[in-house]
């Protein structure tokens, strides 16, 4: 009887192993879709002269000799 109950619980152990992997897979595609991305573009910040932060780039100024 041992013998039975031992595989018995394996199945069990392996069910609950591939629950967990399967709902882990899907809170991760699930937070993918959901995400507001990455872009690089909207992550940059610049720095005018006067050390203020602007998402635009400053307007470039001819050098005075």
């Amino acid at each position: 009887m041992a013998r039975s109950q031992n595989s018995f619980i394996k199945k069990q152990l392996e069910q609950k192993r591939l629950k967990k992997k399967k709902d882990k897979e899907e809170r991760k595609q699930e937070r993918k879709e959901n995400s507001s991305g990455g872009n690089l573009e909207d992550m940059i910040m610049y720095v005018d002269e006067n050390g203020n932060f602007s998402s635009t780039p400053p307007e470039k100024k001819k050098e005075e000799k």
